[in-house]
């Protein structure tokens, strides 16, 4: 006999639904009408050559730069309205890292942290027993919890890669977007720092999926290796937006126009 039907799965939620974004700067056009989405637990690769606008969309996507027109939503909330905590669902890592290379790396994690916490406590250093034990176990998640203590500037690049993975999952986000973080890595440390990013958005997340993940890349091959989905721009405008599968030498001259 046979059993009650299976209950269907319920489709992932949207992280990020950008629609419309369009960018000039001078009267040159940076985007024209960029649009695409992420559902939550996907990790996204964004390719294109140098000058598609790679750059202004992901300033556009964390709030940086106001698009000229389009909209950008998290979670279905207008990016430029959101404030305070409500604005740390967006984690961004950056190619440099951006640390403070004379803090520690516990220190630098809880940096995550200024936007869940009164200002005097973010100045003063003094964070609550609760907000270290995060970024505790954030390094931890990283596999940097034995370098807690380490200053960041004596770390490898690829050690401050992982403390700036760290600091934004200190946020607890429901997107991180990372530009290019992978662009002043060694090849095998860069596809560590991708397998990271890729198992933080596999790793479940209560009952609305994973975090997910916005990745800008110059290598093709690491997209198909890591990423979910490739979105391809060029001139500013998406050529291509396919599962890594489908990205096959057609959708790669497409691009690349053979360069």
């Amino acid at each position: 006999m046979d059993g009650p039907p299976l209950p269907t799965p319920l489709p992932a939620p949207i992280r990020l639904a950008a629609a419309g974004i369009t960018k000039s700067f001078d009267g040159r056009t940076a985007l024209a009408d960029v649009g695409f989405s992420v559902t939550a637990g996907e990790v996204v690769a964004v390719l294109g050559p140098s000058g598609a606008g790679k750059t202004t969309l992901f300033r556009c996507l964390t709030g940086l730069v106001a698009p000229d027109a389009g909209q950008v939503r998290v979670d279905g909330d207008d990016i430029t309205r959101l404030r305070g905590r409500a604005r740390r669902r967006v984690g961004v890592v950056f190619q440099q890292f951006n640390l403070v290379g004379r803090l520690t790396a516990l220190d630098n994690v809880l940096a995550g942290r200024l936007g869940h916490v009164p200002a005097w406590r973010g100045w003063l250093r003094r964070f609550e027993r609760a907000d270290r034990l995060l970024a505790l176990e954030c390094l931890d998640r990283v596999g940097l919890l034995a370098h807690a203590g380490q200053r960041a500037d004596r770390l490898s690049g690829g050690q401050q890669q992982r403390v700036a993975i760290a600091r934004a999952l200190a946020q607890r986000p429901s997107l991180i977007v990372a530009d290019e973080p992978v662009a002043s890595l060694d090849p095998a440390t860069g596809a560590g720092v991708l397998d990271l990013l890729r198992g933080i958005a596999r790793a479940p997340q209560g009952n609305d999926g994973g975090v997910s993940v916005v990745c800008s890349l110059h290598q093709v091959d690491f997209a198909r290796a890591f990423a979910d989905r490739v979105v391809g721009l060029r001139d500013g405008r998406v050529l291509v937006d396919v599962p890594t599968a489908r990205f096959d030498t057609d959708a790669y001259t497409r691009l690349y126009g053979g360069t």
